[in-house]
């Protein structure tokens, strides 16, 4: 069977996928065959390029096209080539068939495919729904810049809540104990950040002269529940949203509420201070 993409008429080669490496290129019933051109495999990958090179005997066959046999399934090929032609990119919808691809193009060595592949790694949908896999397969392959990326993604989940996955146990202690340290660090720094202005102040709570100095009353709750949270997520996500103001000013008196909506400046400067902080491995 023919891919119904890359079935060229001047097509020089075929990639034949689902195939082992043999002499007798038996195909299995999965296996598609891709009619391609030479010279556009040899500008997109070395690996092509040097195979093209050597000198080939010649055949006995009455083969016209020679064929090429790989090990990789046919919509992994599919995938990797719509990177290297000039045809609509590839739709990748999750990292099962994103994993893939960037090991077939790593090991054949398309540039262009694994520029592209390193990109859609760190799109929204990958990072929110399964950044501590991202992370994985970023270390795996020695993706640095990626591997910063889902870093930074993975402070706003906690890791317990990562679902379990292959592509994790690729991830070294090493680069797991990065994270770790990541996390805590920041959450450390975040923490010592939870101080006070004198400025804050609550007109019930600060109206006795004996009090002028003190924190209103919502400050204590806010602190103790900002810590918390700040060990499982080291962000300024969660601690500065409404609803979780609001379960201080229950905390407070009458009129801490007034007093929270009057500190929205000191809110802002503490959230810059926090989001400041060291926030990849």
């Amino acid at each position: 069977m023919y891919s119904s993409t890359f079935n060229f008429r001047d097509g020089d080669f075929i990639l034949r996928s689902d195939c082992p490496y043999d002499d007798k290129l038996l195909s299995s019933s999965k296996s598609v065959d891709f009619r391609i051109h030479r010279c556009v495999l040899s500008a997109a990958s070395h690996v092509f390029d040097g195979m093209f090179s050597v000198p080939q005997p010649a055949s006995e066959d009455d083969v016209v096209v020679p064929i090429i046999p790989l090990p990789e399934p046919s919509a992994v090929l599919d995938t990797v080539l719509r990177f290297v032609y000039p045809v609509e990119d590839p739709t990748i919808h999750t990292l099962d068939e994103f994993a893939p691809a960037l090991e077939a193009a790593r090991k054949y060595d398309f540039a262009v495919a694994i520029a592209a592949l390193r990109r859609r790694l760190v799109e929204p949908d990958f990072l929110e729904t399964s950044p501590l896999r991202v992370y994985g397969i970023a270390t795996r392959y020695e993706l640095l810049g990626e591997a910063e990326v889902a870093s930074r993604a993975l402070l706003s989940s906690t890791l317990s809540a990562q679902q379990p996955h292959e592509d994790l146990k690729h991830i070294t202690a090493y680069d797991y104990h990065r994270l770790i340290v990541l996390r805590e660090e920041r959450a450390r720094a975040a923490i010592e950040l939870l101080k006070p202005s004198r400025d804050v102040k609550c007109m019930q709570c600060n109206g006795r002269w004996d009090m002028a100095r003190e924190p209103p009353r919502w400050w204590a709750d806010f602190r103790e529940r900002a810590k918390e949270e700040l060990r499982l997520r080291p962000t300024s996500a969660v601690i500065f949203t409404l609803p979780f103001l609001q379960q201080s000013v229950q905390a407070g008196c009458a009129n801490c509420a007034a007093s929270i909506l009057c500190s929205s400046w000191f809110f802002d400067q503490l959230k810059r201070s926090i989001d400041d902080l060291p926030a990849t491995i």
